[in-house]
């Protein structure tokens, strides 16, 4: 179901501001220029503002730093599953994530780290000052949960690009207050954990149609069975993402349609980033998730392009291949040739809109969600889980249910997996989710909490006790005073 948000105002904040800027929205809690400007101390009064500072939040998710280049760059670039793309003297820097050569000073990093604590401010003057507002108590405390959910789910992507990381859950007051240490790993995840489970407790499990895209209860309970899986807690991630299937999702019945637009926040939909384009207003039509990857010339720039290794990885006739990838002088299911001269021989096909969407003057493909997490990945999550708890029953009954919905009716492809050694119905569910989750910023983190990475990745130059994480972004590093301290091999 296409999202169908009918939310009257947005907010922007610049991290750790002291102001809050205020703008109006059209349809969705959509990402605006400011248009005025509102002293904090005269903000934060009623429940209407509450409003505004939660959707805040959601707007900032789909900005430059969170869903394009520097997304891209940090989450995709150095698996085997993408290629820089375009053509080969531009955008040049992703050849140094994709060949391991980045170093600390280099500008994605800062944005990515900026993009996440830009997420975590804005959650934190909601949980700051939501608390004191006079307002309906349960509407308040389900703002506070999707509060903690977002901030959560930032710290998640902090702490898998750089590992220890700066902890912060206030808004700072004093300017003693803005340099604080890195935290240990384990206690960013701790923090997330406990974000997370708050967050279940309150989170409804579905909303009417003016909220769809907001964060619910099993929203909550797949990140934190996600959380849960990259510090090996099997045990966790069984319990939750048997919750999670007890909630009523489903996998939606068309792969390749369940990346289309008029398909978003669906039955198998856990979390999306929103994304609207409204013709009345170019300045909010402002994700570029879609742009940064379409096909070249036509429908974008051709970024984050599908490798070889990729294309290869599908068993024959798997759908999912076709769905995942579109390639050069193809025609898609909804009529686009792309066509043969284009620089790239593949492009994300789950990233794709319609060509004839293009709007001058607007980001082509602004309308595409982001997905987050899907039921799919819940579903594999609780196969490994029940693997590696040594209940091979089970871990086939999640696998099987993901293989059955991508080949349809076709009784032919993708036989259901029957093997009860844990080590080859492993190596059989870190494959599904290589070709399920492809092209989703899943993969090279994946693989790295696998312990595969030294293999996968060590042609393209990774190499172990380094390339874990990446680089702490220098600047930060100096703007501490040295507080900060760099990751090993850096």
């Amino acid at each position: 179901m296409k999202k169908n948000i009918n939310i009257q105002s947005c907010v922007i904040a610049a991290a750790f501001g002291a102001m809050l800027f205020t703008a109006s929205c059209k349809k969705e809690f959509l990402n605006v220029p400011p248009q005025g400007q509102q002293p904090s101390a005269t903000f934060w009064q009623n429940q209407d503002d509450a409003l505004k500072g939660v959707n805040a939040i959601y707007a900032n998710l789909r900005s430059w730093n969170n869903v394009a280049f520097n997304a891209i760059a940090i989450e995709s670039t150095g698996s085997d599953e993408a290629d820089k793309g375009s053509t080969p003297t531009d955008a040049t820097f992703f050849n140094l994530y994709d060949q391991f050569t980045v170093t600390a000073t280099h500008g994605t990093l800062q944005d990515f780290w900026t993009g996440q604590y830009q997420n975590i401010n804005l959650c934190n003057q909601v949980l700051d000052n939501v608390p004191n507002i006079n307002m309906d108590a349960s509407l308040k405390a389900r703002y506070l949960a999707e509060a903690k959910f977002i901030r959560a789910y930032s710290y998640f992507r902090l702490v898998r690009a750089y590992g220890r990381v700066p902890l912060r859950l206030t808004v700072p007051k004093e300017s003693t207050e803005f340099n604080i240490p890195q935290a240990e790993k384990a206690a960013v995840y701790a923090q997330i954990e406990k974000d997370l489970t708050e967050a279940a407790a309150v989170l409804p499990q579905s909303y009417g149609s003016a909220d769809l895209g907001r964060a619910t209860k099993g929203a909550a309970l797949g990140m934190k069975a996600k959380v849960a899986m990259y510090q090996n807690k099997w045990a966790d991630v069984l319990a939750l993402t048997n919750q999670v299937i007890g909630l009523g999702y489903d996998l939606f019945p068309d792969f390749e349609k369940g990346f289309r637009t008029q398909n978003e926040n669906s039955v198998e939909s856990l979390f999306e980033v929103q994304a609207e384009l409204l013709q009345s207003n170019a300045d909010a039509s402002n994700s570029q998730y879609s742009q940064v990857q379409g096909v070249a010339g036509v429908m974008g720039w051709g970024f984050n392009t599908p490798s070889a290794e990729l294309a290869a990885a599908f068993e024959t006739g798997d759908p999912r291949r076709d769905a995942t990838i579109l390639f050069r002088g193809e025609t898609t299911p909804q009529g686009d040739l792309v066509p043969t001269t284009v620089p790239n021989e593949r492009y994300n096909q789950k990233s794709y809109v319609p060509f004839n969407t293009r709007i001058s003057g607007f980001n082509e493909g602004a309308q595409q969600n982001f997905r987050v997490l899907r039921f799919a990945d819940v579903l594999l999550m609780n196969a490994e889980a029940a693997n590696e708890l040594g209940n091979p029953s089970q871990a086939l009954t999640s696998l099987n249910r993901v293989r059955r919905r991508a080949r349809g009716n076709n009784p032919d492809i993708l036989p259901d997996v029957t093997t009860t050694d844990q080590t080859a119905l492993r190596n059989a569910i870190w494959r599904e989710r290589q070709v399920e989750l492809a092209m989703e910023n899943d993969r090279y983190f994946d693989v790295i909490r696998q312990g595969r990475a030294a293999q996968v990745f060590g042609p393209k130059g990774w190499k172990p006790n380094k390339n874990e994480v990446w680089p702490i972004p220098q600047t930060e590093i100096d703007l501490s005073g040295g507080l900060l301290t760099q990751n090993p091999g850096y």
